[in-house]
């Protein structure tokens, strides 16, 4: 994933990513929960794909954010 905010150092970014992934997991549970409960096929497959890339950007930040501390520790 390429930075968008160069100026913000790795442990930054680690935890914007992390939280925006949290977001987009809840947001991909509830759709497909609503698309299970309405009988909505696309709205529950969309809520699963949000859910893999809610959780891809969490881990994207967690490994941002482990790499910010190593950083930080060897400076």
């Amino acid at each position: 994933m390429k930075s968008q905010h160069p100026d913000k150092n790795m442990t930054e970014r680690g935890m914007e990513h992390s939280a925006q992934g949290k977001m987009d997991n809840v947001k991909g549970k509830l759709k497909d929960a609503a698309g299970g409960l309405t009988g909505d096929a696309k709205l529950q497959a969309e809520g699963k794909m949000d859910q893999v890339k809610g959780k891809t950007k969490d881990t994207i930040g967690k490994i941002e954010r482990k790499i910010g501390e190593h950083d930080s520790r060897h400076e």
